[in-house]
């Protein structure tokens, strides 16, 4: 697994000690054209950072990028560095496995397995050696309890994933994601499909696994951006146009692009 670093006691002039994700100057192309402009971010660690922007900026692609899931795309490549821990994720000697153990996904429609509910939270540990039948049944309930599905589904966990409501396979998913203990969660508009009440529920989901988890969330709502996120980047056209605290960015931005962003005017 990817090592991460302790922080350190000197805080950088952004604020930020020592980051969980550290960018520096990143671009990435499908074929010949480039979709990400050297992009610099110092995401820290244990907060809830926001990628906002309009459709097709580049915000998704950026955040694929974080665990190479663009690989899978042929005609890909990258430019710069994205640093997790203290390890440079775009270098041939990178582990995959591992670096994607390290920094776990959450999609925006969920897809849970069409297996049972604990199946569903089993599988990554099994890949990765587990098959002690004390320490799964450990490892199911203490991830269903971390996202608030414990008391609903505890007596049903040989049903199926798929007989769970939208709000509950997502959280289920989150289960999933979190079972194999990484350090870093991306979530690609986690709560886009859902009701008023599920989406809710995902956001006070999002600000309690802050806690033991560095967070990056794509979102088209702004609302949203605004209750969970500690810091936001605002995406437009393959650039970050501005970085800064959440607050800042909607209360105080410097950039006048962001400001008519954020208040509608555009996007």
């Amino acid at each position: 697994m990817l090592t991460m670093p302790k922080p350190s006691d000197q805080a950088a002039p952004d604020g930020i000690q020592l980051p969980a994700i550290t960018v520096r100057n990143f671009s990435f192309y499908y074929g010949s054209n480039r979709v990400l402009h050297d992009i610099s971010l110092r995401i820290p660690r244990n907060e809830v950072t926001a990628l906002i922007g309009p459709s097709g900026c580049g915000k998704s692609t950026f955040l694929r990028s974080i665990n190479r899931m663009n690989d899978l795309i042929a005609g890909t490549r990258s430019e710069g560095e994205i640093i997790v821990g203290d390890a440079e994720i775009h270098t041939p000697a990178t582990d995959i496995v591992s670096l994607r153990r390290t920094v776990g996904m959450v999609f925006q429609r969920s897809n849970p397995f069409p297996k049972s509910i604990a199946e569903n939270i089993t599988y990554g540990p099994r890949l990765w050696g587990i098959r002690d039948r004390w320490q799964l049944d450990q490892i199911v309930e203490e991830t269903l309890r971390q996202v608030g599905l414990w008391e609903e589904v505890r007596d049903r966990l040989g049903a199926s994933a798929l007989a769970l409501s939208g709000g509950q396979q997502q959280r289920l998913c989150i289960a999933r994601a979190i079972a194999v203990k990484p350090e870093i969660l991306l979530m690609d508009e986690p709560a886009s499909a859902l009701d008023p009440i599920a989406t809710r529920r995902i956001e006070e989901l999002i600000l309690e696994l802050k806690e033991r988890f560095t967070i990056v969330i794509v979102t088209h709502n702004m609302q949203q951006a605004a209750r969970i996120s500690d810091r936001t980047a605002f995406f437009y056209l393959g650039e970050v146009v501005e970085y800064d605290t959440t607050r800042t960015i909607f209360t105080n931005p410097r950039q006048a692009r962001t400001e008519d962003y954020v208040t509608g005017r555009f996007g």
